[in-house]
């Protein structure tokens, strides 16, 4: 049975130039319930080629409506398409909503939270202080929102309104490159930003929880940032859609190191059906099962969703990046095969143990 279910669109809304709102009628709507700060995996076919591409939600769980944005990238297959070529009455094909990039809503608490967004990182974090401000009647939100200019922000208008809405218990900071009056809120969210921030407008120490989703280098700076102020790991809680750097590095060094080297005996358990064969320790589990014939789940392949998980059996694995999984999960021999390299001569994976 397929992942993917069909979505009709039925309508487009341009946020920005270069941004598009889509409004999706599920097929199936009960496959479709998510919790705010989720996403889709979308597949589209591109002369021949399957794309797998992650998008938030950006409505609220109160809004009635299944909606996500797409933000035009340079070269990117998917989100030209969305941006060009996509009408109303098309038909496209998603996974059922997935991420945990979220917190339990508790009506009855009074929680601050803090979001920081940069660009299209919008989209969760948009969904996420909707339904906060909405269920939960005596928290507020405080967000930080970096883009290079205002022509480039998206959900301005939607914003505003929710500020007037929700007076006092929303604040929303923009952060431009240029254009600002006040040379606070003027340049890129670095660590010194966080810091200047911290020390006139923020008070840390009242933070119940943090949702950050921006470019790595933005949320890696904001992470240290707010530890060094007093917040705990399991108060940070960030979104990345696209491969660290880190990571990029490490699968360079890996098929190096790989050259040479014996190969590894792989057997995948998918759907209650065992296949063995050989692959290369220069390999991911994920695309050594994928290039043999096996249907093995996958979304982002950057080891920032947990699509691809399964457990491994028998053997050992390094595992280069890991933005997914919980610690007790990667305790109980759960791994993210995107990120997943052989280190012994036999391994056993089960991609249906969850």
């Amino acid at each position: 049975m397929s992942p993917f279910h069909p979505l009709t669109v039925t309508h487009i809304h341009r946020t920005i130039r270069d941004a598009v709102v889509l409004t999706l009628k599920p097929e199936n709507p009960d496959l479709f319930s998510f919790v705010q700060g989720q996403y889709l995996t979308f597949k589209q076919d591109f002369d021949g080629i399957e794309l797998r591409r992650n998008y938030s939600i950006c409505a609220g769980l109160d809004d009635g409506v299944l909606q996500v944005g797409i933000k035009r990238v340079d070269g990117g297959a998917f989100s030209t398409f969305a941006n060009t070529d996509l009408a109303v009455g098309d038909t496209l094909y998603a996974m059922q909503p997935q991420g945990k990039f979220h917190t339990k809503i508790e009506p009855n608490k009074a929680k601050n939270y803090l979001g920081f967004a940069g660009g299209s990182g919008i989209t969760p974090v948009l969904s996420i202080l909707k339904t906060v401000l909405k269920r939960e009647p005596d928290s507020t939100f405080t967000l930080v929102y970096a883009n290079r200019a205002v022509n480039t922000i998206m959900f301005r208008e939607e914003l505003e309104d929710l500020k007037n809405q929700y007076m006092g218990r929303l604040t929303i900071i923009h952060m431009l490159e240029s254009g600002q009056d006040i040379d606070l809120f003027t340049g890129r969210v670095d660590q010194a930003k966080c810091e200047a921030l911290f020390q006139q407008w923020i008070d840390v120490s009242s933070v119940t929880t943090t949702f950050i989703c921006g470019p790595e280098p933005m949320m890696l700076a904001i992470v240290d940032s707010l530890k060094s102020h007093g917040l705990e790991t399991d108060q940070i809680k960030f979104e990345l859609f696209s491969e660290s750097q880190q990571g990029q590095l490490a699968k360079q060094e890996i098929a190096e190191r790989a050259q040479g080297q014996a190969g590894t005996a792989l057997t995948v358990i998918i759907e209650g059906a065992e296949r063995s064969f050989e692959m290369s320790k220069g390999q991911s589990v994920l695309d050594a099962a994928l290039e043999n014939g096996q249907d093995a789940p996958f979304a982002c392949k950057a080891g920032v969703c947990s699509t691809c998980m399964c457990k491994v059996l028998e053997g050992e694995v390094e595992m280069l990046s890991n933005h997914a999984l919980e610690d007790y999960e990667v305790e109980r021999g759960y791994v993210l095969s995107c990120q997943s390299y052989p280190l012994t001569d036999t391994l056993v994976v089960d991609y249906d143990t969850h």
